[in-house]
């Protein structure tokens, strides 16, 4: 597991050994390290890379990022391959600074998950990540020579969490915000997808739940990680059995210990949410987001509304691309998620067209709303191609239903009588959510967000409705509402739903597929999904049991999409309860904590889904 720090290393520092041997940092800028002091006194360490031609006459606007995961290469001689958010920001010159928060590797204070935000700060000591943003942008402006007064901050995962965060600080120096794959709310990202436990980060644990002793340019977590031996983390998590049992690995893992003395959505993660927060936003914001990101798809899509709904008359926009979690922030030639291939120099097109043009606009030109970049730049998943919109989600999508009718049909007619559809959830048999085992023991999931759902589509304890052969080009663009009508024979359930681009049997394979193995003919491409535990179906701060037998209500939203499902496919929705080890198995008893369950409480249910069920999705013509 040692590897993770090598992932996370790669995520703070977007090195790229290509660009090292073509561009030498070094050569063209100069290093210092210090210690910025906050207002209460914690001072944080911070590496600034500025141009060795900057003067007061030839001055350079601020990039900063923020992170957990370390500004490495400690020391003022030793310098990353890249600085920037890409190598043409590098090269064109900015002043960057990367900056450990508290807590974390040689900066000083103690490290909390997703610091609550204080809105209201009365003393010094009311400290969160916008007053040291605040801070730190205060202190460089102050103390840098050849700044020109404009400040820009960036980060992807963690730190676009940060970056979010940042933009609360309205500093007046910061002008431009791009927070990518940001974190929203650890309660429906990353950790969590409403309410529903994921499992899959069960191996990540010791990197947010280890409090370091002293400032530190090594992991001091490693001595916690966990070394299943195993590539099958299905069966090692299986093997492991309730939730409470990883007490026997993180018993002092104080991260592992909130999570699960916290079940549901109460005041710790009520107050690390971010989008409650932003009722003035001064900065220009630019979200970023993939469709295809299996960590934070949530997070970007929440705080771009969030920020649109609050702040109507501020310049917010948003980019969503065809990539897994912060896969555009380097160039692979073919832009493949999966088996998947969108086309060629995706990421290029976006740091040189969208990302340097926000910055540059913002940091060195006018700075107005006229940046010559649209509401939101979307990628059209099923076409395989960028389109622009003034509003998202736009105005002139209509509102569709597609129902699930018993006989496994998917139309957009309520039936006209009665009928269900039912199967049985075994919590000791779970259905996995991907053939790719490997990714099962890794930081986080990945290639599942588009993978090939034949495998289980062809359990029983799967669901499966679909559509005829298209006729025509259908556009889902918008939003997702899933509308289920559920009967339990157990008193708690989740219920996993996901949308699919069933391909035509003939449909050859790409020229670029890692899996030799894989046929595109036929392939059932996962588009979207979502689960919701049907104990938070009324409320996620007050769960409640379902009545065994009774016809319930579970209404929950799917992440927004933009897919073309083309002539001669079919548009598939399929319906299960497991989806392990990505979600951990709900025992199908109600329990106050389900992370205490017991052996005895995983128990078999037949679930049962009404054929007045319906998913209401956004079509564009």
């Amino acid at each position: 597991m040692r590897k993770i720090f090598a992932v996370l290393y790669l995520l703070a520092t977007a090195c790229s050994t290509a660009i090292a041997q073509s561009y030498d940092v070094k050569e063209h800028y100069t290093k210092k390290d210090v210690y910025i002091t906050m207002r209460d006194g914690v001072k944080l360490f911070t590496s600034i890379y500025t141009p060795k031609d900057a003067s007061a006459t030839n001055k350079y606007p601020i990039m900063m990022q923020r992170t957990c995961y370390s500004v490495a290469p400690y020391g003022e001689s030793k310098y990353p391959g890249q600085l920037g958010p890409s190598k043409y920001m590098m090269q064109e010159g900015y002043i960057f600074v990367y900056q450990d928060v508290r807590g974390r590797w040689k900066s000083e204070g103690t490290w909390t998950n997703m610091t609550p935000v204080i809105d209201n700060k009365k003393k010094k000591t009311d400290v969160d990540e916008g007053s040291d943003t605040y801070d730190t942008i205060d202190w460089l402006i102050k103390n840098l020579p050849g700044n020109n007064g404009r400040v820009g901050q960036w980060g992807i995962s963690y730190p676009g969490f940060y970056t979010a965060a940042g933009i609360l600080s309205n500093h007046p120096a910061l002008k431009a915000s791009s927070p990518q794959a940001p974190i929203s709310d650890f309660f429906f990202d990353d950790f969590h997808h409403n309410g529903a436990f994921l499992e899959s980060y069960f191996f990540t644990f010791p990197v947010f739940g280890v409090q370091k002793k002293d400032t530190t340019a090594v992991p001091w977590y490693n001595s916690q990680m966990i070394n299943p031996h195993t590539k099958d983390g299905y069966q090692f998590l299986l093997d492991m059995g309730p939730l409470k049992n990883a007490d026997k690995y993180y018993s002092d893992n104080f991260y592992w210990q909130e999570t699960v003395n916290h079940p549901s959505y109460d005041d710790f993660w009520q107050q690390r949410g971010l989008p409650k927060h932003y009722g003035k936003t001064k900065t220009a914001v630019m979200t970023v987001g993939g469709w295809f990101d299996a960590e934070d798809l949530t997070g970007p899509l929440a705080i771009y509304k969030a920020i649109e709904q609050k702040n109507p008359e501020g310049y917010n926009t948003i980019v969503m691309g065809p990539f897994g979690h912060g896969r555009w922030s380097r160039e692979t030639g073919h832009t493949m998620h999966s088996n998947i291939y969108f086309g060629d120099s995706i990421a290029t097109f976006y740091q040189k067209n969208i990302e340097q043009k926000f910055f540059n606009h913002f940091l060195k030109g006018n700075g107005d709303k006229n940046s010559g970049l649209p509401e939101a730049y979307m990628f059209n998943t099923g076409k395989n191609e960028w389109r622009t919109f003034d509003k998202w989600p736009s105005p002139a999508a209509e509102h569709v239903k597609f129902y699930l009718n018993s006989d496994g049909k998917l139309a957009a007619a309520q039936p006209a009588t009665t009928g269900s559809t039912s199967y049985v959830s075994d919590p000791l048999k779970p259905v996995p959510y991907t053939e790719d085992l490997p990714t099962t023991v890794g930081f986080s999931p990945h290639n599942y967000m588009s993978e090939d759902q034949r495998f289980a589509g062809r359990r029983t304890d799967v669901l499966v409705f679909q559509t005829d052969v298209l006729t025509d080009d259908v556009t889902l663009g918008g939003e997702i509402m899933a509308h289920l009508k559920v009967a339990s024979t157990a008193t708690d359930a989740d219920f996993f739903v996901k949308l699919i681009d069933v391909y035509p049997a003939d449909e050859p394979n790409n020229p670029y597929m890692p899996n030799k193995s894989i046929t595109l003919g036929g392939y059932q491409q996962m588009v979207r999904s979502e689960v919701m535990p049907a104990r938070f179906r009324n409320s996620f701060e007050k769960p409640e049991a379902l009545i065994a037998g009774q016809k319930t209500d579970v209404n929950f939203r799917v992440q927004d999409v933009l897919h073309t499902f083309k002539k001669g496919h079919r548009i598939m929705i399929q319906v299960q309860s497991t989806a392990f080890p990505l979600f951990a198995r709900n025992p199908q008893t109600f329990l106050d904590n389900p992370y205490k369950a017991n052996d005895s409480d995983y128990i078999k249910a037949t679930e049962t889904i009404f054929n007045d069920s319906y998913f209401d999705v956004e079509v564009l013509k």
